[in-house]
């Protein structure tokens, strides 16, 4: 038995619950199962001391779901401050998914319906990744390869360089590099997301790695990075991140923060999404889109460029009052309006658009000279409205097929 044991002794709650993690421990991890257990944990000692007369699933009411979250809303959690809510959704979530899992299973000590709705899950606010700037994470750096210990140094350089998980770092196994024609290469163990994968190695590390492969710690234990003989854990880690940032000035540094900071710069400097999701390891490119609300160059161009034309107006006295418009001029106005696929763009006929040319932008598009005649048209027409973007754009593919279609003897 558990320490879930000691809330609800000999109860068929207790039981229940125990045999629900039991069946997790068959598919999940440990710590995610430890964390499951954790938050049943707290609920079944929440009804202990308020609602002793349910003793098992199959006395849970609605209102004991309601009276637990108003007991979470004025809880004092461990540091002396009410639950995040980041917390109580987590728990509803658990609570939520254990009573509706043990009812599909067809389980004997079950409530007789549902009791927890999306409703009753709090809204989280969606806050952006926390990365350092430019600044910041140069100072980072330089304190980190001021540092004598060997570990220490490489630890940062590889959270630094290649974004992995701190989980990931530490469990790095001992032959996790390898070269692949002229390339060599890191390979990121299972980790979070059951996914393993290769990431590309800067030269830097590369010769960083040959150094610490003649250390005494470097395989102890099958792991690539060990400290006095144990492998490397997550608190360790964290440790060198704090003593980093402390010597660099520039305050409390986590080690996720460096994964942020990492594929923060890579959108910043026009890396492809696609790139940075295979490096990050990420499943779904909706977690990978989170760096591009933090980041995005191309949105910041293209604020400035529209904020210049449109502080210039400014400048400019009305040629007639706002209210002089009348059906002629609406009208008139109206042709200027693109049409699109389900209503039309009222975007004004000057101002570039980055999404009216996102296709011809992309990694994957590819032309050719029978769509030369096409391409003209298109810078034709971007030179007459006057779009530089556009201009640029269509210049650069006109060019690509010259190019392409000249003999290399005739270059």
């Amino acid at each position: 038995m558990t320490a879930l044991a000691h809330a609800r002794p000999a109860s068929s709650l207790t039981e229940t619950i125990e045999s629900y993690l039991g069946q997790l421990s068959l598919s999940l991890r440990p710590q995610s199962v430890t964390s499951f257990g954790c938050d049943l944990r707290m609920f079944a000692a929440f009804l202990a001391d308020n609602h002793p007369e349910v003793r098992g699933a199959g006395d849970l009411e609605r209102r004991h779901i309601e009276s637990y979250k108003s007991h979470m809303a004025t809880a004092i959690g461990p540091q002396g401050r009410r639950l995040a809510t980041a917390t109580v959704r987590r728990r509803l979530s658990t609570l939520r998914m254990f009573l509706e899992r043990i009812l599909e299973w067809g389980w004997d000590d079950v409530p007789s319906r549902a009791l927890i709705f999306a409703g009753d899950m709090p809204k989280c606010d969606e806050a952006l990744p926390k990365f350092l700037d430019d600044a910041r994470f140069a100072a980072f750096m330089r304190a980190a390869r001021s540092e004598p210990r060997p570990l220490l140094r490489l630890a940062m350089e590889l959270l630094g360089r290649t974004g992995m998980r701190v989980g990931e770092l530490c469990d790095l196994e001992a032959d996790a590099t390898v070269k692949i024609g002229d390339t060599h290469w890191l390979r990121i163990p299972v980790g979070k997301l059951h996914n393993d994968r290769y990431i590309p190695l800067h030269p830097q590390l590369v010769d960083m790695l040959e150094d610490w492969s003649h250390h005494p710690d470097c395989g102890v234990g099958g792991r690539l990075l060990s400290i006095d003989g144990r492998p490397l854990n997550r608190h360790a880690v964290t440790r060198m991140c704090i003593r980093c940032a402390k010597k660099a000035g520039i305050g409390h540094v986590h080690p996720h923060q460096l994964r942020h900071t990492v594929a923060t710069q890579a959108v910043n400097r026009g890396m492809s999404l696609e790139a940075i999701a295979a490096l990050l390891g990420h499943r779904s490119m909706s977690m990978t889109m989170t760096y591009a609300r933090i980041a995005d160059r191309t949105v910041a161009d293209e604020y400035f460029a529209v904020s210049e034309k449109v502080e210039a107006l400014y400048d400019k006295a009305p040629v007639l009052p706002a209210d002089a418009e009348g059906p002629g001029m609406r009208r008139l106005r109206r042709q200027h309006y693109r049409m699109l696929g389900n209503g039309l763009c009222t975007r004004p006929v000057e101002l570039d658009c980055t999404f009216e040319t996102i296709c011809e932008g992309c990694t994957y598009f590819a032309t050719s000279v029978e769509f030369r005649p096409t391409l003209r048209r298109q810078l034709k027409d971007a030179t007459r409205k006057g779009q530089t973007g556009r201009q640029k754009l269509f210049s650069g593919l006109i060019e690509g097929i010259e190019e392409a279609k000249t003999p290399k003897g005739e270059q």
